[in-house]
């Protein structure tokens, strides 16, 4: 009982250790005051009023678009770069090259955002692109840092399949890229999705890159809110980190909803074989080989 109940403390600890701030920052959201530390009654004018700042509301597309423009291309390199560290098991400069996809992971964001500054203006010198750092050179980053993390999760998951099922569909004839579209992509699909996932967030999420890589009209959310933040905290980033937290804890809502609801039908499939299986053996007066020998 002391175990359990310590055990207990913990948890709910930990739980209001991180959400309480989260709950906290939702109620004052709602704060009818233009100062954050003094409550003035409940009131959703910092809601409506985001209509209005155009600049903040600018700045959350341009995040959403770059997000879902990294998660895209991340998934697809991250993917092949972990197909060649699986499925390649020997080739000249592996090493190298599985040092090259990790190194990004282990690597501080203010040297990778540096070394990215100096290759972009290096390349405006050079051939003249890009003209200026922009949407697609925080796209580029962000996907050069979140390619990493999709090869580990990805390659993690192709360790754990199982070949003789891609061996017997190029036996039956099927080429390579076939199987790798049939057979290998939804096996991997959980993994493709929580890499793109986690890529969405990490570039959602970032602010060090983003300020290193960055132009003129090009902020982003993350950037926005420090800027603002340094001059004391504004009810419109409550505001919009509270629309945040919501759409993802739908997002997660839904992901868990439909991935529960999978589940249970691949169990009731199996169940139902089972059955199936076991009527046919009674109908067939089946038998249990060592009875049959008896």
């Amino acid at each position: 009982m002391k175990r359990f109940s310590f055990s207990t403390l913990m948890l709910w600890a930990g739980l209001l250790f991180i959400y309480l701030p989260m709950i906290i920052l939702v109620i004052y959201s709602f704060n009818a005051s233009k100062l954050v530390t003094v409550w003035g009654g409940w009131s959703v004018k910092w809601y409506v009023g985001l209509l209005d700042n155009t600049q903040l509301m600018n700045s959350v597309g341009r995040s959403l678009e770059i997000a879902l423009y990294t998660a895209i291309a991340a998934v697809a390199l991250g993917t092949l770069a972990a197909f060649v560290l699986t499925r390649i098991p020997r080739f000249r400069g592996r090493t190298m090259f599985g040092g090259m996809v990790t190194a990004p992971l282990v690597m501080p964001e203010v040297i990778t955002g540096l070394s990215l500054l100096l290759l972009f203006v290096a390349m405006a010198q050079l051939i003249g692109w890009p003209q200026e750092r922009g949407i697609v050179t925080i796209w580029i980053a962000h996907t050069t840092f979140c390619s990493a993390y999709v090869a580990i999760v990805v390659s993690a998951r192709l360790r754990e399949l199982d070949l003789s099922i891609e061996e017997a569909a190029m036996d039956l004839g099927a080429r390579p890229w076939k199987v790798f579209i049939l057979i290998t992509i939804p096996m991997i699909a959980p993994s493709l999705a929580a890499g793109g996932m986690m890529s969405f967030a990490l570039s959602l999420d970032d602010l060090v890159l983003a300020s290193f890589v960055s132009g003129p009209g090009s902020t982003t959310l993350p950037m926005e809110v420090f800027s603002a933040v340094r001059l004391g905290v504004k009810p419109e980033i409550n505001a919009v980190a509270s629309l945040i937290l919501l759409t993802v804890s739908l997002f997660t809502f839904f992901a868990w909803f439909f991935s529960r609801q999978a589940e249970e039908r691949r169990k009731r499939a199996i169940q139902q074989a089972m059955e199936t299986m076991a009527e046919e053996a009674a109908s067939s007066n089946w038998k249990p080989a060592s009875t049959q020998a008896a």
